[in-house]
């Protein structure tokens, strides 16, 4: 599904008086409630796989689900793959005009924030759960990100 047309449906049903909007496109089912006068989105897995909660923009997504270990392209390292826990749009940097929070060689620690990634107008940033050293930034400045997507391989120390 295009994500421009999600990001249209949310503001429709922000706008509208409706509370619950609901569409099945294949596999792929979405639904939009309002509760609280807030949106919330919620999309479900496809029907013939295993069910998964989805984190919501708002809530913490657990460490162990964001970030695993992976081999490098040329096979000599470990790197620890740091995920996007949510689907929004990844930031380096806090504003337009600032420097980037990390770079390619940074050193970080536990705790460091690395980015943000902004969901439903909420700006989540994401913190590394290692220490180590930042060997390669996956994903551009101001592109869309999914769920589950690697954002940044950290050479643990």
């Amino acid at each position: 599904m295009d994500l421009n047309l999600l990001k249209r449906l949310i503001r429709i049903v922000e706008r509208s008086e409706i509370t619950e909007f609901e569409v099945e496109e294949g596999d792929l089912k979405v639904k939009i409630s309002k509760n609280n006068g807030t949106v919330q989105q919620i999309i479900a897995q496809p029907q013939t796989a295993a069910p998964q909660a989805m984190p919501m923009p708002n809530a913490p997504a657990p460490a162990e689900e964001a970030k695993e270990e992976t081999k490098s392209e040329d096979g000599g390292n470990d790197y620890y793959e740091i995920r996007s826990p949510i689907v929004g749009t990844f930031y380096r940097a806090p504003a337009p005009d600032a420097d980037p929070y990390v770079q390619v060689g940074d050193t970080i620690t536990p705790g460091s924030v690395l980015c943000i990634v902004e969901a439903m107008k909420l700006m989540n940033e994401i913190e590394s759960d290692v220490g180590g050293k930042i060997v390669r930034i996956l994903t551009e400045n101001a592109t869309p990100v999914e769920f589950n997507q690697p954002l940044f391989l950290v050479e643990k120390d």
